[in-house]
């Protein structure tokens, strides 16, 4: 029976080796690997992975025919939900999702779904684009995007697919948004998945224009008015960073996540060809436990640094994806749970030399059902480093509210919206980061996808009213 099959591991470098370059962590399935995990699927009536999908794959569809051995069919099933395979295989967190609602896991290890829309996500970009043939005629309309970030990406996908002229503005000189600046290459590689994630939706008629900043090169307003577009998408992100408010925050080796990551990744500062600035010191002090943590104190290991978690609740609270953990744990990286920094301690010279902490028990849930932390009174103690990483989170970056009339946003500074992604001004969509905060790119991808079908309504009742 299929559900007696062990699952099948997934190839990966060794962790002594993979702890000192920038290469990808995992292989992946060869083809004969990925056909005998598809032949675990029951191939369930009333599949709850697609349920626990935010896109709605058809998983069991493109499952059956990965099994069959037809790669083009399973190719063409993701593609009528998700533009972006190759990335979601790879960074969602499938475990609290697809393979969290597989009836597999019950007894046993779920279906490796991730794994299997990797593979087919990869065979894709290989073999040529399976995406073109789902272009409608053209309707003469146009939407502008903003951002080309994963909602921006899914939204201007499935526009494209309904016929709009679609734009993405986007800020930096990179397309890809946090897929570049944020996720690692030994996650996600730049060059060989996004970009060409990315030529897919060329080849659907998108146009892309980077070093636009929307609210100061151009605004909302001209774009709707001066330049015709039709409606606005927003899904600029979430790219402020936020810090603790604690004494020594503005020594010299105190960053953001956000900074850290945006240079290494965006900017090259890993590779000896560029001549990007980056410190690590000898020792590193990451705060935080989400994915962004990991990747930042993985980054700086990477980088030669001793380095280290800090984190205020126990290891069960970690909301970092287990895969990341297990990762960053195999090379070498170690955690102290249940720490909470105080104060950044600094030199003479007014650089960082270590962090002043305490130690926290679990007390009752919090709003989120977490268990909150709780100072040990008298705990205090140091840890020695040179530079602290603070990974708590963003929000979205206030420059769009600034400069657009009628934009409304709550107390977090997010964008307020319908449940279709319908702002509070009128022909403006948002969805993705910018709405929810810092959150997961399947997450962001869903929003996006949810207002391009909301735009499509929009421009379609605008026009047969006039």
């Amino acid at each position: 029976m299929a559900n007696k099959i062990p699952r099948v591991a997934v190839r990966e470098q060794d962790p002594a080796v993979r702890a000192t370059n920038f290469e990808e962590v995992c292989y992946g399935y060869n083809d004969e690997e990925a056909r005998l995990e598809a032949s675990r699927c029951l191939g369930c009536k009333r599949p709850r992975c697609v349920e626990a999908c935010p896109v709605n794959i058809n998983i069991p569809a493109f499952i059956a025919e990965l099994t069959k051995g037809d790669v083009a069919a399973a190719a063409e099933v993701i593609a009528a939900d998700s533009s972006l395979p190759s990335i979601c295989g790879r960074v969602c967190p499938q475990e609290t999702q697809c393979e969290g609602s597989c009836v597999l896991g019950v007894k046993g290890e779920p279906v490796a779904i991730g794994k299997l829309e990797r593979y087919v996500g990869d065979w894709h970009l290989a073999h040529g684009d399976v995406a073109d043939s789902r272009r409608s005629a053209s309707n003469g309309r146009r939407v502008a995007v903003v951002g080309s970030g994963p909602a921006g990406l899914a939204c201007a996908s499935d526009l494209a697919k309904m016929g709009y002229e679609v734009t993405v503005f986007e800020a930096l000189h990179k397309l890809g948004g946090v897929l570049v600046y944020g996720i690692p290459e030994f996650r996600l590689p730049k060059d060989k998945v996004v970009a060409r994630e990315i030529d897919t939706l060329r080849t659907l008629g998108v146009k892309f224009e980077t070093d636009v900043i929307v609210g100061r090169t151009v605004t909302v307003d001209s774009l709707m008015d001066e330049e015709g577009f039709d409606a606005v998408f927003i899904g600029s992100g979430a790219g402020l960073p936020r810090f603790m408010g604690i004494e020594g925050e503005n020594l010299n080796g105190v960053v953001s996540a956000n900074e850290f990551l945006t240079r290494a990744n965006l900017m090259h500062a890993y590779d000896d060809v560029y001549d990007t600035p980056i410190y690590v010191g000898k020792r590193v002090v990451v705060v935080g436990g989400g994915n962004v943590a990991m990747d930042a104190v993985r980054t700086a290991k990477r980088l030669g640094a001793e380095a280290t978690i800090v984190y205020r609740r126990s290891e069960a609270e970690l909301p970092a994806r287990r895969e990341e953990v297990h990762h960053a744990k195999e090379e070498g990286i170690e955690f102290r749970m249940l720490t909470n920094p105080t104060r950044v301690l600094g030199n003479d010279k007014g650089w960082v030399r270590g962090v002043s902490c305490v130690r926290m028990e679990l007390g009752e849930p919090d709003e989120s059902g977490r268990r909150s932390p709780v100072v040990v009174e008298g705990s205090d103690f140091d840890i020695e480093c040179d530079v602290v990483i603070m990974a708590l989170g963003t929000s979205p970056n206030p420059l769009l509210k600034r400069t657009t009339a009628g934009l409304e946003t709550n107390r977090r500074g997010c964008i307020v919206t319908d449940e279709g992604g319908a702002t509070t001004r009128r022909g403006v969509f948002a969805g993705g980061d910018a709405v929810t905060g810092a959150a997961t790119v399947i997450l962001a991808m869903g929003a996006g996808r949810r207002a391009a079908r909301s735009i499509d309504e929009y421009v379609r009742g605008k026009y047969a009213a006039e």
